[in-house]
């Protein structure tokens, strides 16, 4: 499992896969990523100490994720994230954050100290297909919802059930109303829900030119920031 990288492309940043507590949502019917949260806190500090150690602030940018929202990361985990902060002199944070904890975002930009880039797995803003396909239980109704709280939506393509439509319009919302966004192609995993390998051959070649777009990184795999496995 690699937990340190080095985004270069766009954004440049270093980022770092903490182990955190279980997901306080974890029933998205396409996610397996809750196989590494962990209930041991002595492992937890160990394994994140180590992978923070790595940090050299180079960029002044730090992105911190896990599998979950990082309110779920144990509070002498973050402690030392503000620590490394400080000592490296890093100037902004990423971190992603699932929708229930929408009024809690204050509180951790108040407890860092520096500005924050907030992430949210909103994955579709099909209504329908995020709620009740997808299991999200993020229930915002409109983009403007989540551009009060959040920064950077990270959607989805390539689900089977999706359609061309509803990639259109996601990416026009992302586009219109977010000055930065992650689009995750999916892959294949140990839950039920499939890729639509035609579909994501047609957004590959129809939204080829986000590439060229700093405001928009396109994730063809899951370890396309150098981290997981």
């Amino acid at each position: 499992m690699e937990r340190y990288s080095r985004i270069i492309n766009k954004n440049c940043r270093e980022i770092v896969l903490l182990k955190g507590y279980p997901c306080a949502w974890g029933k998205c019917t396409f996610c397996d990523y809750t196989e590494d949260n962990s209930t041991d806190l002595q492992e937890m500090i160990e394994i994140n100490s180590k992978v923070l150690s790595q940090v050299t602030g180079e960029f002044g940018v730090l992105e911190v994720i896990n599998s979950g929202s990082c309110f779920e990361i144990p509070e002498k985990t973050l402690r030392l994230i503000r620590s490394i902060i400080k000592e490296k002199d890093i100037k902004q944070l990423f971190l992603e954050s699932h929708w229930i904890y929408r009024h809690k975002l204050q509180e951790m930009r108040d407890f860092m100290g520096i500005p924050i880039i907030f992430k949210i797995g909103v994955e579709t803003f099909d209504n329908e297909f995020r709620q009740k396909f997808l299991n999200k239980q993020a229930d915002f109704k409109t983009p403007q919802e989540v551009r009060e709280y959040f920064d950077s939506p990270c959607i989805m393509v390539g689900i089977r059930g999706q359609s061309k439509e509803m990639i259109d319009d996601d990416i026009r919302i992302l586009k219109e109303y977010f000055e930065l966004g992650t689009i995750n192609v999916y892959t294949n995993n140990t839950t039920d829900v499939r890729r639509d390998e035609e579909l994501v051959k047609w957004f590959m070649e129809k939204y080829s030119y986000l590439e060229e777009d700093p405001s928009v990184e396109v994730l063809y795999l899951n370890t396309d920031f150098g981290v997981g496995d």
